[in-house]
């Protein structure tokens, strides 16, 4: 399954999060792939788009790095996915 993965962090915590990063190239836990990583430009944010069958995995990566970064991960669709779910949504809708 798909997930987006947010994160922020405040100013006072940059240079320790430039310190992690660069020592442990941002990798993911065992169980995680990463698909994508952007980082916005100036400032301690950005997100990610990783795939996990087991949450597991996403909470030992929320760990690694809540410390110093305050983190939301929340499940992904794709469009066919989200396309999937609202035809049977409505059609749900349409036998009552």
């Amino acid at each position: 399954m798909k997930f987006i993965v947010q994160w922020k962090g405040l100013p006072s915590d940059e240079n320790a999060v430039i310190e992690r990063f660069m020592k442990t190239g941002g990798q993911v836990p065992d169980g995680v792939t990463l698909l994508g990583r952007w980082h916005a430009t100036g400032g301690l944010q950005g997100v990610a788009i990783v795939e996990a069958d087991d949450t597991r995995n996403l909470a030992a990566l929320s760990l690694a790095w809540g410390d110093l970064l305050t983190m939301s991960i929340l499940p992904a669709l794709t469009d066919e996915d989200l396309g999937a779910a609202l035809g049977k949504h409505q059609a749900a809708g349409q036998r009552s």
